[in-house]
């Protein structure tokens, strides 16, 4: 038995009332729970009807929003603890990840992982090193950690679509055409969609973008 902390959070089972066939996980930002990206799973169910949708609190609280949780922490400066900090807290989306497939008797390719900001993070840090790849990463306003380390670190190629708005206050546009570099230097398959002003947040566009993406990978 794993020693590592178990994530839980809200969950959505298939709208087609039968068992799961494929997986979503949602993967919050910031200060935020696992309550702020469920809610996209009305839209999702459209397109992969027989999936189930997670979206879990992640393991830290955050002094910064006393409702909210972390991933780690992100005004973290130093280059060496900050990746100590996302290895350790990877290892736990890893577990929970393997975890969640399990349970529902699904292997990698019916995976999709759906991130937003930090979640965004998490998701192109863990998925790529995975063993075998899942079905595919959304990634909406969110950035690359420590992108020098993926070509020694990658292990599985997973297609990734990622959405960002022009007028992002908090993480600029360039960190998606720097993860997109990095990505496409390793042999990854990846779209981005720049929205025009759009601040740090998800539009109408960009779900459209990402069910579509889902669609093709899962459906």
């Amino acid at each position: 038995m794993s020693d590592l902390p178990e994530l839980s959070g809200p969950e959505v089972a298939p709208a087609s009332g039968g068992p799961a066939k494929q997986l979503v996980i949602f993967v919050h930002g910031y200060g935020a729970n696992g309550q702020d990206l469920i809610s996209l799973a009305q839209y999702f169910a459209q397109v992969v009807p027989d999936a189930a949708f997670i979206s879990p609190d992640a393991p830290y609280r955050c002094d910064g929003a006393p409702m909210g949780f972390q991933w780690y922490d992100v005004w973290m400066q130093d280059p060496a603890d900050r990746l100590a900090a996302i290895r350790s807290t990877g290892e736990i989306f890893d577990n929970f990840v393997t975890a969640q497939l399990a349970r529902h008797g699904l292997t990698e390719d019916k995976l999709v992982l759906i991130g937003f900001s930090q979640g965004t993070m998490m998701s192109l840090f863990t998925a790529p090193r995975r063993e075998k790849a899942i079905a595919g990463i959304v990634g909406y306003s969110g950035r690359m950690e420590s992108p020098e380390t993926l070509k020694d670190e990658i292990r599985s190629r997973p297609p990734v679509v990622m959405v960002h708005g022009d007028s992002d206050e908090l993480l600029a546009v360039s960190e998606m055409e720097t993860a997109a570099t990095t990505l496409r230097d390793c042999g990854v398959e990846i779209d981005t969609l720049v929205r025009p002003g759009l601040g740090h947040g998800i539009d109408e566009e960009g779900i459209r973008t990402g069910l579509a993406f889902v669609h093709k990978v899962l459906g």
